[in-house]
């Protein structure tokens, strides 16, 4: 039996990381434990910790004045829960066998070892910066941290032009390219898929590829950025693609993220098809009885498919973070899996999905019905009646509900919620129809868009057994 790592015997948990799950996690044990019966130590490589990165393009955009607003605790009112938060310290390394972590302050330089008996690695996900030329010059800008976001609103009170270019078009790309048109600039989003966003089938995807059109946004569709062309000065000044060049001032990378998982991977952690750490119920790291995992470097379990799946989100971030610190706080507490949920917006166009597209269906091996209606957010003669088009993914023979996706203006959205809730239940599209949902005219039609489509994937389930 070790000696415990904390002083006079009390326990030390070690949390990498000081965002969603490192903070809730470290919160959360510390509500269950005292400082005398557990040492919390946190390392943040960053200036700021438990901030919504999920904020930035409204902030971005101006919806949202104050950077501040987007922090929900300061690294003081950690400190104040007897949180030992260190900042702008990064891990470089993990020493699984002597259970314990190598530090370096960012500014100085110095290393010193940190001994744990509890270890939460939260390290989140790296932005994927395309390994092309140009990437590195002035006015190119991720947008992952508040520091990236100030970066940005930087150079676009500094530059003269006002051409953007977004490269991406999943939830960072469209949410950024509304920011910059409201911040009065002409946008491109150049895109590899074949529409925006690939979270959607490419038949729900035009509708937001119109929207966007709509905004004043040009789309340009199935195109590769080949380089990022620079002028004299050294700073950005165009987009290159093998058809075409598209002038810029100013560049937004949305291409995604992967599980930032260098540290782990090192220390030999499990790592899954996804390069993200792999957990079991209790978000502990397979195989390691002291260490824990979660947020967006970890994979989860996706409920509809049964397969593992990567989605950073910071919904599952905050819900890791708890299950972590009630565990390690000596609770009992487990994260099941996902459904796959999301929702965002580009101008008045709301865009929703939970569940499987037709080509996750396809790779689980599922055989399914795929049904596409159009309704209205509320009764048809109720004024402010919006257009909504909802599609639902059935099983085939035994219609289990797979998946649904909902495109359509104010009210569309968080209609999904309905569905997710029927997904995780288990529900078949023909239970759906039953389901009692709160109705009158000014929030629905008498058969509310989901039930209208479930209705139709019931029929179309049906007629597939005859």
């Amino acid at each position: 039996m070790s000696m415990s790592a904390g002083q006079g015997g009390t326990e030390r948990l070690v949390v990498i990381g000081g965002d969603a799950t490192g903070m809730s996690a470290a919160s959360q044990a510390r509500r269950l434990r005292g400082p005398g019966e557990l040492e919390i130590v946190a390392f943040e490589r960053g200036h700021f910790t438990s901030f919504s990165a999920c904020g930035i393009p409204y902030w971005v955009g101006g919806a949202v004045p104050e950077r501040d607003q987007l922090i929900a605790r300061t690294p003081e009112e950690h400190r104040a829960r007897d949180i030992d938060l260190r900042m702008r310290t990064e891990v470089m390394e993990i020493d699984v066998t002597g259970r314990r972590v190598r530090a370096r302050d960012v500014d100085s330089g110095a290393e010193s070892w940190t001994s744990y008996d509890k270890l939460v690695i939260a390290t989140g996900a790296r932005p994927v910066r395309p390994d092309l030329p140009g990437v590195d010059a002035p006015g190119v800008h991720g947008v992952q941290t508040l520091d990236d976001g100030q970066a940005l609103l930087d150079t676009l009170a500094g530059t003269r032009g006002r051409r953007a270019v977004v490269v991406g078009a999943g939830y960072i790309g469209v949410e950024m390219a509304e920011a910059l048109i409201d911040r009065g600039f002409e946008v491109t989003v150049v895109n590899r898929g074949t529409e925006p966003m690939s979270t959607l089938d490419p038949d729900m995807g035009r509708l937001v590829h119109r929207a966007m059109e709509g905004l004043g946004i040009t789309m340009v569709n199935d195109a590769e950025v080949t380089k990022l062309l620079t002028g004299e000065d050294g700073r950005i000044r165009a987009v290159a693609t093998e058809e075409a060049e598209y002038p810029a001032d100013v560049v937004v990378l949305g291409i995604g993220v992967r599980p930032e998982t260098t540290l782990a991977a090192a220390a030999g952690l499990p790592l899954g098809a996804h390069g993200g750490l792999l957990t079991d119920l209790s978000m502990r790291v397979r195989g390691h009885e002291d260490i824990w995992a979660g947020g967006d470097c970890v994979e989860v379990l996706n409920l509809v498919s049964g397969q593992q799946q990567y989605v950073p989100l910071g919904t599952h971030a905050n819900k890791h973070g708890q299950v972590i610190g009630t565990n390690v706080g000596g609770g009992y507490a487990t994260f099941p899996g996902v459904v796959g949920t999301a929702v965002s917006k580009v101008c008045d166009l709301e865009i929703a999905r939970t569940g499987l597209r037709e080509k996750d269906a396809r790779r689980a091996g599922l055989r399914f019905e795929a049904v596409t209606i159009e309704s209205t957010s509320r009764a048809g003669y109720y004024p402010g009646a919006s257009p909504m088009t909802v599609k639902m993914l059935a099983e085939h023979r035994t219609g289990r509900l797979l998946g649904v996706q909902i495109v359509g203006r104010e009210g569309a959205g968080k209609r999904v919620d309905i569905a997710a809730v029927a997904l995780t239940a288990g529900m078949t599209v023909e239970r759906m129809t039953s389901l009692d949902l709160g109705y009158a005219p000014p929030f629905s039609p008498v058969w509310d868009p989901v039930l209208v489509a479930a209705r139709k994937a019931t029929a179309k389930v049906r007629a597939g057994l005859r």
